[in-house]
Parts: structure tokens; C-alpha cells; sequence
């Protein structure tokens, strides 16, 4: 297949032949960050990609719309140590360590030459000697599998499979258990420490604007692809303004390294994968700060999209019908009939409702049941109101996509920014529409009827809300010595800051 210059750092080695076709285009779209030497680049690229398709048509090319979580994987923006980072973040890292499981010195000292490698080649598509086998299968270097499904990612499945949420997330479940993961998490839990935390932070925040210049407005801070636009090209304008809430998918990491793997064993015993619809958690996983340099371990080791997943089981020829049905497990507790919930919101966890309903609440004392969104420019660029006596008391908005989001930093460069708080995501349509389940074959274009199945099958689920969840409440006083001890403060929250590169020279905004 033919692969994307700026996406083939993600994919190459774990969707060689199923992921779809992307094409540079020759239009003048381009970030902040880009240089002349960037887009000659991107020329050059696409001239070689459509030469080798033997595929001229300038209406194909035009109809390529540039994301921003493929404008900041590419080799311009990532090191050296982060390309090979990421590159480790794929299909083949997992099935290493599911071998080194398996596979004991008294078996593989039975297989010799050729027959070694067929067999294992064929059972998991991976490469691996007998002479680096019998060296690399000390027991001692076996790992505990975790897996973590993020709740954006089950819909996707739900619609491959043609079931319902629940129904899928068993059956993915008991798919994963199959290969040799022992635990498999839901990151709903994660994800509602991160609302409390940010509904905390945003709230202390707006009772000192008066004197912090750099209070509000306050950005969301659990999508990893508008994270690295603000550290590497915004830098000073923006990362002030960032919650310091950790996302889901790292607070996920905390309670299984930090927490889950304590009950039984030591953090670096344990290999903690989590499955996620968007490429760009993948940059987020190898983040410095995410790392113990004491233990050698990360709070995630390796971020697989959904889609790769899903050729995983192609790959297998794994029939549905034939899978076991396994109830996830859970953190706290011993496994059993958990009913799977989501937060607020159109499928992007809900920030946004969440932390407006708390403040309303918190603020001016205003019980807030239903949310009125008013679009702006687009279903993706929307506000939301909170007024009395014809005072406007809170103003909110979210903002999705590469193109809406230059549209909010022009403005906030104009200081024409009326908003306490912009939830910010760098796909348009929020997460459930993330490139790493959402691709079409057709090309660059989402394939957006998926879209629409999934965003109906995630509606579908029941509305929990994280101040009622006696699990979330039990973990503070027991795993974190209460809210606002330290220890919350240190596994909750991180920092942004500004590492915009040097070498940079904004050209002019053409959007």
C-alpha cells in the first residue's frame, strides 16, 4: 500500500495492508509551523505519492483537508527520540511481550532452526529468531498485560461487530483475554477524575481572573494533538491558559501503575496497553513526564487505535459469534455485571457540560438540567450561554477541528475572547470521529456514515455523573489521602509549557 509521509509513523508497522490511502495535497493549507522547507517538502511528497499511483487528478488532491494531528507527526516537528518513541507504539511491541509470555526455555529449546520461525511467525506475524528466544524467555522478564478501552473507542466496535456497546465491549474483552492480556479496564473511571479535577480547577480559576491575567479563559486539556499545537507553536499565548488536569488516558495510566499494580506487584512488572480511537495519544504515551526513570516504566506503554485492533482480529480471522463474552474488569472490586456509562457531552467525555452545570451550580448557585448549544461557524465551533435576569453570567465554548481552532487563536490574539472556558479538540467531530477508527478507504475523507452509527450507539449509553460514583470516591480517600492532598495534586495534574522551536517563523495564516 501506499503510505503517507506525515502518517506512515503511526501505521507502517502495525496496518501494512487495511489502513487507508492518504494523500499530501498540493494546496497552500498550513499550520503555524510550517516553513518553506516544510512545504517544499509536502510538494515534493505528494508529486513522488501521485506519481506512484499514476493518479493525477487535481480534483483528488484538492479534496484533501490537512489535520492538525497529521501537520505535528511529521518529521518537522518530532525528534529524533520521539520518532523512535513512537515507532515502538504498534501492533508488533505488543505481541513481543504476549511471545515472552508464552514461550518457556524448555519449549523453545525443542524448536529448532526454520520450524521455530514458522511457527511463531504464523501464530503472530512477528519476527523472532530461536537464538534471541531462548536468550530474552526468562521467566523474570514475563509481564502482567492491562489493557484500557477508552469509551470512544467501543462504539466502533459496536458497530463492527452489528451489537450493542455492552454486548461488544464483552466480546472485545474476551478477544483480548484470548492473546494473553489479564485485565481489561473501561477508562470511564479515569475520565471521571478528570472532570472533578478540572470542574475543581476551573473554579479556582474564576474566582481569582481578577488578579491572574492568565486565569481565563481556561482550556481543556484531554486532547493530546491540540496539546502539542499549544506547547510547539503557540507557546506563551496558550499554555498559561491550559487545565492542569491530566487527561484520561494518563490519570488511566496512574491508577494502573500507580495504584492496581501495587495491590499485587511492581509497576514494572506490569505492561499497560491502552486502546484509544486517535493517533495522537500515541505522542501523549511517551511524554517525559510520563515516565518513571526509577522504575524504567511508563504509565502507558503503548497506545493501539481501535483500527488496529480491528486488523489485528482480520488478521486472526477472528469470528465474532465465536468469541467469548467477558465482563471487564474493575479497578476497584472484583469483577462482575458492571454496567458500561458515559459523561455528558456528544462523545468527547464532556467537559465542557460538566464543568458549565458545576460552575452555574457552584457559582451562582443556578441548577442547570439541559444545555442549549448555538453554532457559530460550524456544528464544530459552538457556544453555550448561562444568563440571568438578562446578565450573561457564563459563556462557554467548543471548538473542534484544525480550522476552528486558528479561527480561536485569532481571536484571542485580538483579545476578542469572551469565553470562560473553550473545550478544544483537534478532530473535527470530536473524539469519536479520531483517524485511528474513523478512516475511509476512499482516502483522506472520515468515513462519516460510521460516524453517524457510532455517535447513535454512544448515545445509547446511560449518563453517569462522576460526583455520584462511590468508586471515584473510595480511590480519593484511599489510593490519593483525599482531594486536595498532595499526593492528588502530583498523580492528577501535570504542567504545559512552552516548547516552541526556535528555528520557527510563523509565515501568515492562510485558511
Amino acid at each position: 500500500m501506499v503510505l503517507s509521509p506525515i502518517y506512515d509513523l503511526y501505521i507502517c508497522r502495525s496496518q501494512p495492508s487495511k489502513m487507508s490511502e492518504i494523500i499530501i495535497s498540493k494546496r497552500k493549507e498550513k499550520c503555524e509551523n510550517c516553513t518553506k522547507q516544510c512545504n517544499k517538502k509536502q510538494s515534493n511528497d505528494s508529486a513522488n505519492l501521485l506519481q506512484d499511483r499514476g493518479d493525477g487528478n487535481e480534483q483528488l488532491q484538492e479534496g484533501f483537508q490537512l489535520q492538525l494531528s497529521a501537520c505535528l507527526s511529521c518529521d518537522g516537528c518530532l525528534s529524533e527520540e520521539e520518532t523512535l518513541k513512537i515507532s515502538q507504539q504498534n501492533l508488533e511491541a505488543v505481541q513481543r511481550v504476549l511471545l515472552l509470555n508464552k514461550v518457556r526455555c524448555s519449549a523453545a529449546s525443542e524448536i529448532r532452526g526454520s520450524q521455530c520461525f514458522l511457527i511463531l511467525s504464523h501464530a503472530f506475524s512477528v519476527i523472532v529468531s530461536p537464538s534471541s528466544l531462548c536468550q530474552k524467555c526468562d521467566v523474570s522478564k514475563h509481564k502482567v498485560l492491562v489493557a484500557s478501552i477508552c469509551p470512544q473507542s467501543l462504539p466502533f466496535f459496536a458497530v463492527k461487530f452489528g451489537l450493542d456497546v455492552t454486548e461488544a465491549a464483552h466480546k472485545l474483552c474476551g478477544f483480548l483475554k484470548s492473546l494473553g492480556v489479564q485485565y481489561v479496564f473501561d477508562t470511564t473511571l479515569a475520565a471521571g477524575f478528570s472532570i472533578l479535577e478540572s470542574q475543581k480547577e476551573f473554579i479556582q480559576r474564576y474566582r481569582r481572573k481578577h488578579h491572574d491575567s492568565h486565569a481565563l479563559p481556561m482550556f481543556t486539556s484531554s486532547c493530546p494533538g491540540w496539546i502539542r499545537y499549544s506547547e510547539r507553536v503557540l507557546g506563551s499565548l496558550v499554555t498559561p491558559h491550559i487545565c492542569t488536569a491530566r487527561s484520561p488516558q494518563q490519570i488511566m495510566g496512574c491508577l494502573v501503575k500507580d495504584y492496581f499494580s501495587k495491590q499485587q506487584l511492581s509497576p514494572e512488572k506490569v505492561y499497560h496497553v491502552l486502546v484509544a480511537p486517535c493517533f495522537d495519544k500515541k505522542l501523549e504515551a511517551v511524554r517525559e513526564e510520563f515516565y518513571n526513570s526509577l522504575l524504567e516504566t511508563r504509565d502507558v506503554d503503548c497506545v493501539l487505535t481501535s483500527g488496529e485492533i480491528f486488523y489485528l482480529m482480520e488478521q486472526k480471522k477472528v469470528s465474532v459469534e465465536e468469541l467469548d463474552s467477558v465482563t471487564l474488569d474493575q479497578v476497584l472490586g472484583e469483577p462482575g455485571d458492571m454496567t458500561l456509562f458515559r459523561h455528558e457531552g456528544r462523545g468527547s467525555e464532556g467537559f465542557l457540560e460538566h464543568i458549565f452545570k458545576h460552575a452555574a451550580k457552584e457559582l451562582f448557585g443556578l441548577d442547570v438540567h439541559e444545555i442549549t448549544y448555538k453554532n457559530l461557524r460550524n456544528r464544530d465551533f459552538q457556544e453555550v450561554t448561562l444568563e440571568r435576569d438578562g446578565e450573561t453570567l457564563l459563556q462557554f465554548a467548543a471548538v473542534y477541528g484544525f480550522r476552528n481552532i486558528q479561527t480561536l487563536v485569532h481571536r484571542m490574539r485580538k483579545g476578542r475572547v469572551p469565553y470562560q472556558l473553550v473545550e478544544v479538540l483537534s478532530c473535527t467531530g470530536g473524539c469519536l470521529s479520531g483517524r485511528g477508527q474513523t478512516g475511509s478507504e476512499a482516502g483522506a475523507r472520515v468515513d462519516k456514515a460510521l460516524i453517524q452509527q457510532m455517535e447513535e450507539a454512544y448515545s445509547s449509553l446511560p449518563v453517569h455523573l462522576p460526583e455520584v460514583n462511590p468508586i471515584i470516591h473510595t480511590l480519593y480517600q484511599d489510593w490519593l489521602q483525599g482531594q486536595d492532598s498532595l499526593q492528588a495534586t502530583t498523580l492528577l495534574h501535570t504542567q504545559y509549557r512552552n516548547q516552541t522551536l526556535s528555528h520557527t517563523q510563523p509565515p501568515h495564516m492562510q485558511w
